[in-house]
């Protein structure tokens, strides 16, 4: 049951009088829950004026190829943006009131820390050079014998950066083609970073409280907008999240890892999504045939889904290299290649992409279950992540 926007309004407030503005968070978790309760109401009252604006697509896993609108991850890219704008000056007030509720503290006052909420109006990496400036990295031990125990890395740590935020923006896009997959899997992502965040505040050192807390300020209301984004993406799904959605979430985590200095972390809950992109490496750079659609193929008759295919058969469809990582693939059970009877040459392979492969290992599925499944592999992944985390930090770290 959905509760009226007042209910919010009166519980938002009680929450921010009680608590007299001291934490933050709690502003911040009842905020993100009115960006989701808007984000919930908005969805529906805009999928006529997509489809009006020819902003739609055809679900080709559904019989009946049904028109639904594309691109409303806008909406909820929208309620994230303006929650955000309006958290900004809650996690500063206690640098202008102390406990007693007198006059500024200009000794407490953290001036490098006044370019935090302008993050939604300034490039990241340039933040980031004005913020902190480091560009050095920690060697994990059983390499420091070899590079020491601190490496220098200057220019090439902005190239570095600069790469984690164009595979977080790209990495939900390419791991995506059914029902709920995008939305669901970033959410997963999302929860698993917030408790990693929980756990250094309630642990860690100053430096690290702060950093943390300051990721917990996007990754709060994230969740708040993606979960009835989900509802209406969900199968069977009532509008597509399109593009936009994969880009802001992606940027999200690029944000928060880049900038709470936990970069190696955020991509350790990227296990499915790097496993994804090394798997279609060979169609992405065009060692492979790379159809224009890679998702998997709808079978009318049972309602399930199948692995899709590449045509090795065209013109400059297989590459020298190609070829040769196809077969390592296929020794390794990653791929199901086709060949010709007479000529022995491949023929097709399935399509490169962690969908197609679950299909191929697995057997078809119907669309809802395959979803299930690759959420449990997130979640399975998260809890990987924590154990390599903190368990084998000694040797990752």
């Amino acid at each position: 049951m959905i509760f009226p926007t007042w209910v919010f309004l009166v519980i938002l407030f009680g929450i921010s009088t009680l608590t007299i503005l001291k934490e933050p968070l709690y502003i911040c978790i009842l905020a993100s829950v009115l960006a989701g309760y808007a984000t919930h109401k908005l969805i529906p009252s805009f999928k006529s004026q997509l489809v009006k604006a020819h902003l739609f697509g055809n679900d080709l896993h559904k019989a009946d190829k049904r028109i639904l609108p594309e691109a409303t991850g806008i909406i909820s890219g929208m309620s994230y943006i303006v929650c955000l704008c309006l958290l900004i000056p809650f996690p500063f007030l206690k640098w202008f009131l102390n406990e007693k509720g007198s006059k500024l503290n200009e000794e407490e006052f953290p001036h490098h820390k006044i370019l935090f909420p302008t993050i939604a109006s300034l490039p990241l990496l340039m933040v980031y050079i004005v913020s902190y400036g480091v560009t050095t990295i920690v060697v994990p031990i059983p390499l420091r014998p070899i590079f020491g125990r601190i490496i220098e890395l200057g220019p090439l740590y902005y190239i570095y950066m600069g790469m984690v935020a164009v595979f977080c923006t790209n990495a939900i896009n390419i791991l995506a083609g059914i029902n709920g997959l995008e939305v669901s899997q970033s959410i997963v992502i999302a929860l698993s970073l917030i408790i990693n965040d929980i756990h250094f505040i309630l642990t860690g050192a100053q430096p690290a409280v702060e950093a943390h807390t300051f990721s917990l300020f996007f990754l709060i209301p994230f969740v708040g907008v993606s979960i009835p984004l989900l509802w209406y993406n969900w199968y069977p799904a009532q509008v597509f999240v399109g593009d936009s959605f994969c880009y802001f979430a992606g940027m999200t985590f690029a944000v928060v890892g880049i900038l709470g200095h936990f970069s190696k972390t955020l991509l350790l809950f990227f296990i499915p999504q790097i496993f994804n992109f090394l798997y279609s490496v060979p169609q992405i750079f065009k060692l492979v045939e790379c159809p224009r659609h890679r998702l998997p193929s709808f079978n009318e008759e049972d309602k399930k889904l199948y692995p899709s295919r590449a045509d090795l058969t065209l013109p400059g469809a297989l590459t020298k290299y190609g070829k040769i990582i196809l077969k390592i693939f296929e020794i390794l059970k990653l791929a199901d290649i086709e060949y010709d009877k007479e000529t022995k040459e491949m023929k097709s392979v399935n399509n490169l992409t962690l969908l197609n492969l679950f299909l191929v290992r697995f057997g078809p599925r119907y669309e809802r279950n395959l979803a299930v499944m690759m959420v449990i592999v997130q979640v399975l992944s998260s809890l990987l992540a924590f154990f390599i985390r903190y368990k084998l930090v000694n040797l990752v770290y």
